[in-house]
This record gives structure tokens, C-alpha cells and sequence, in this order.
């Protein structure tokens, strides 16, 4: 009986300091994989069936389809109490969306990130990513890589200065207007390449600006190149906010000193071009006015020869003789001397 009720005893003990911890939840913003002694609980169809893989994400290349080829895990929602024997262990997730600094690395401290532009510029990148955990692919995110976040960071900042580094602002070969390229291609009419040639000129500028400019266009082709991170790390990429992109000082004072030029030059086109459009208006009404001022000396003389052609040829000579001596009369009155042809006289 003693050795019966010291078995219950160490049976009691051991089941009052075990059943607790074989009891767990799962909170509304999270998920969690049990494993048993280390291993996770695969679905059975993917068990049953190796060839069929979770969703991969499409802008994964077949090769990396292949190397990122992780099984589907079996996923336990919110809610509890859930039961669990002592030799599994339960790892819980955060599916809720998470920010986290572009600067962030946890192996050095760093308030920026540096990135070199196609004009050899050094400058400092920062800014965010919204990132959340995926629900569908949760065994690279815990048994994938040691560190996934570090993973995506890192991925992420590659590919950031990569586009950097060769980044063309997209509007630069707007900046002529159709009418202006017309002006230009007939003024250089007969010399090939030259209009191609000052497009370029004017669509060529400071790296740092056209990065500046087109912000909103960086950010949104980083979400797109980020994508595939969900079927690499099990990471998915909500956003990408890159908010600030800062030379060196003197950099920036050289680069204000530039615009600072440059608007003034746009100005002073912009003046001169309306200068020219207004003289060119007053011109071209002056030689309107000149044309009608003309227009209406000839119309009496072309109304009074039409008249006398139609004296002559109704009335005949004698009529446009007598029509003549009769406009002569007023015109005696008004002369001081007259002097009259012999031989038309006689």
C-alpha cells in the first residue's frame, strides 16, 4: 500500500505540474505551429503527396520555385483553450501588420542607410516598411532562416540601392512639349540627330532631384520587387514608405544653389518666350491693320474704274468725255492755276 500510494503521489505531482503547461491560447492576432520533438505538423495531403507545394508566390523564377519549395504547415487559429502533450511545443505568430525603420539592423547601429546614385552621389536613405507574417506560409518564417526579418531587411535594402544606383527619372523626355519638339526638329531640319540630341540635354539632370521627384514611383517599385519575399522568408510586404533621401550638407547646399539657378534660368525663358509671343501679336496685328488701311484706298478707285467701264460701255466715248468734263468742273473752282494741253485743246 505504501509503495501503491507513493506511485499515486509522484503521479498527482507530476500531472499538477505538467497538465497546466499542456494548456495554451491563441490570441485574435495570431496563429500558431505545434511541433512534436522539434518537427512540424505537416498537412496530410502534402505528407501523402510531395509534389503538390503551398501557394508560391508568381514572381518567383523556376529556380528559386524550386529552392524555396517549403511544405504546408498546419495552422491553429485564434481561440483556446488548445491541449497539447509535453513533448510539443507551440510557436505563436503575430499576424498584425508591423513597422519597422529602413535602418534597422540588429548586428550595427545606424540612423541612415547610405546609397550611391548614378552621379556618384553618396546619400542617406530613410524611411519604413509595413510588413506582416503570412498566414499560408509560415514554415520558412519559423523554420526557413534563424532570422527572417534581418533576411527581408537586407533583401530589401539590396535591391533599394540597386534601383538607386541606376535610377532615370521616367519624365525627363517630357520636358519639351510635342510643339516645342516640332519647333525644334524644323529648325534643325537637315541635321540628323540634333533634336534627339537636346531632348536628351534637357531630360538629363541631378540624380538626387529625379529621386526626389519621383518618390511615390521608387516606393511602388520596391513593393513590386518585394513580393517575392513572402514565398522566400514568409514575410509579406505591405507598403514601402521611403520618406527622406538627404545628401552630405554640402552636397545639398551645392544642389539648392543649382536649382536655385535653374528655376531662375526656367524664368527668365519663360519671360523671354512671352515677350516674344506678345511682339509677335503686335506684329502680326500692325500688318493687319496696314493691310486693311490699303484695302480700303483701293476699293474707291477699283468702285470709281468700275463705274466709268460701265459709262463707256452703255454711253460710248462722247458720254465718258461729257462724264469727266463734268468732274472737272468742281475741281476748276478749287485750283489756283490751271494748265491745259495744247494739242488736247485743239
Amino acid at each position: 500500500m505504501f509503495l501503491l500510494w507513493y506511485v499515486l503521489g509522484i503521479a498527482a505531482y507530476a500531472a499538477f505540474r505538467t497538465l497546466p503547461g499542456c494548456l495554451y491560447t491563441v490570441s485574435p492576432d495570431q496563429r500558431a505551429v505545434k511541433t512534436r520533438f522539434g518537427a512540424a505538423e505537416i498537412l496530410p495531403m502534402v505528407a501523402e503527396s510531395p509534389d503538390i507545394a503551398p501557394p508560391i508566390d508568381p514572381s518567383l523564377t523556376n529556380e528559386e520555385r524550386e529552392r524555396y519549395n517549403y511544405p504546408q504547415v498546419r495552422v491553429i487559429g485564434p481561440g483556446g483553450p488548445y491541449f497539447k502533450l509535453p513533448w510539443e511545443t507551440v510557436h505563436r505568430v503575430s499576424v498584425a501588420t508591423h513597422a519597422v525603420d529602413l535602418s534597422w539592423d540588429p548586428s550595427k547601429r545606424q540612423d541612415t542607410i547610405e546609397a550611391v546614385t548614378k552621379d556618384n552621389l553618396t546619400t542617406g536613405v530613410n524611411g519604413q516598411i509595413r510588413y506582416r507574417i503570412s498566414e499560408n506560409n509560415l514554415y520558412p518564417y519559423l523554420f526557413g532562416v534563424k532570422s527572417p526579418l534581418e533576411h527581408v531587411m537586407g533583401y530589401f535594402v539590396s535591391v533599394l540601392r540597386e534601383r538607386i544606383a541606376n535610377f532615370t527619372d521616367p519624365k525627363g523626355a517630357s520636358l519639351l512639349s510635342s510643339e516645342e519638339a516640332a519647333d525644334v526638329a524644323e529648325a534643325t531640319e537637315g541635321t540628323p540627330g540634333t533634336a534627339q540630341d537636346s531632348a536628351v540635354e534637357l531630360s538629363e539632370g541631378v540624380s538626387i532631384n529625379d529621386l526626389r521627384k519621383n518618390l511615390p514611383l521608387l516606393n511602388q517599385y520596391m513593393e513590386e520587387q518585394c513580393r517575392s519575399t513572402t514565398g522566400r522568408y514568409g514575410i509579406e510586404l505591405d507598403a514601402a514608405l521611403i520618406t527622406e533621401i538627404d545628401p552630405p550638407p554640402e552636397v545639398d547646399r551645392a544642389l539648392s544653389a543649382i536649382n536655385s539657378t535653374r528655376n531662375q534660368v526656367a524664368a527668365d525663358i519663360s519671360t523671354a518666350r512671352a515677350d516674344a509671343e506678345q511682339q509677335i501679336t503686335m506684329s502680326a496685328r500692325a500688318v493687319e491693320i496696314a493691310t486693311n488701311n490699303a484695302q480700303a484706298e483701293v476699293a474707291p478707285l477699283q468702285e470709281l474704274a468700275g463705274t466709268l467701264g460701265t459709262i463707256k460701255n452703255e454711253g460710248g466715248s462722247e458720254c465718258l468725255n461729257a462724264y469727266l468734263r463734268n468732274a472737272r468742273v468742281p475741281l476748276y473752282g478749287l485750283a489756283s492755276r490751271v494748265v491745259l494741253n495744247n494739242s488736247r485743246s485743239k
